[in-house]
């Protein structure tokens, strides 16, 4: 088997491929968020779980998680998981607020007192509103999924509070200036993190890059292997699918991206550093705290977008 191997920019731009009933592609790997709504849209075959006999290493406590964007997990097969977490230099940080800076705490980012303070050294938030609103809306004691357009503006209001301390907003640059030195926090994915750290290893720079899982929570995203209906070689798609769900093939994977994968049996398999490390595979403890992200009603994705255009222009 031959495989091509394409990698998309933003789930729009996959999506976007998707709807027009003819992407081109076997296999897809859109994030649980998307792929609720591209199974809404039709455009998914449902899987046959007899070509899936490697279905039996999948998590149960995860597959129940992903179950709030496929029900019943009829459409698709998790691959790599992760969270939205803070990444910190804590040297930096120790400099600006001293030795009990709330690391481990929302309150690092949201509350002004602190962020305040971190703006000479760099703060970076991921460029995505279907990420940063929820944890504004959660760390105001609100739905984190919320319907209500009213509870955009507030977590609208919470966002400009703190925009004058924030550098910039990207979803990928973070990884690279962290690792650098050129940042000393930011709002981002737990593996890019694991990713940058070793860089600055590497580097041998000076810089040492954390993280932490806030105690509060966060959210927890998958990244889904699906079939599109247009698929031209949909065995072929079923063998490679069976293949990463082997433990001894998806471990070395996590090894390399730095992220976990949801396979019950490729546990005690991959690299210690990131097995007991509870910022990438979650404790029991913190896995209660974690929540899935829902697509929204269009209203509430309007006020959503509304927010978003606004606190990015800081205006």
């Amino acid at each position: 088997m031959k495989l091509v191997y394409d990698i998309f920019d933003t789930n729009e731009a996959l999506e976007a491929k998707l709807l027009t009933g003819n992407s081109g592609y076997d296999v897809v790997v859109p994030s649980n968020v998307f792929l609720a709504k591209q199974i809404e849209a039709g455009v998914f075959q449902p899987l046959d779980r007899s070509k899936l006999p490697n279905w039996n290493h999948l998590d149960p406590k995860l597959m129940k998680l992903i179950e709030a964007n496929d029900p019943g997990n009829k459409f698709a097969v998790p691959y790599m998981y992760g969270t939205i977490l803070i990444g910190f230099n804590p040297d930096k940080i120790k400099a600006a607020l001293g030795d009990k800076a709330p690391v481990d705490s929302w309150d690092l980012i949201f509350k002004e007192e602190n962020i305040s303070k971190l703006k000479q050294c760099g703060v970076a938030l991921l460029d995505s509103p279907s990420e940063i609103l929820p944890l504004a809306l959660q760390h105001l004691g609100l739905d984190p999924n919320s319907k209500k357009p009213a509870d955009y503006e507030k977590a609208e209001a919470l966002l400009m509070k703190i925009r004058p301390y924030i550098t910039y907003f990207h979803s990928s640059k973070y990884m690279a200036d962290i690792a650098n030195g050129d940042i000393c926090v930011a709002v981002g994915y737990s593996g890019s993190f694991s990713q940058a750290a070793n860089r600055a290893k590497e580097a041998k720079n000076g810089v040492t890059v954390d993280m932490r899982l806030p105690k509060e929570g966060a959210p927890i995203w998958f990244d889904m292997l699906a079939i599109p209906k247009g698929a031209k070689n949909p065995e072929d798609a079923y063998t490679f699918i069976n293949y990463l769900l082997q433990p001894q093939v998806i471990a070395p994977v996590s090894d390399f991206v730095g992220y976990p994968n949801p396979n019950k049996d490729a546990t005690g398999l991959v690299d210690p550093s990131i097995r007991n490390n509870p910022n990438l595979y979650p404790t029991e403890a913190a896995m209660s705290t974690l929540y899935t992200l829902q697509p929204l009603p269009r209203d509430a994705e309007r006020a959503r977008t509304r927010a978003w255009t606004k606190i990015k222009s800081g205006t």
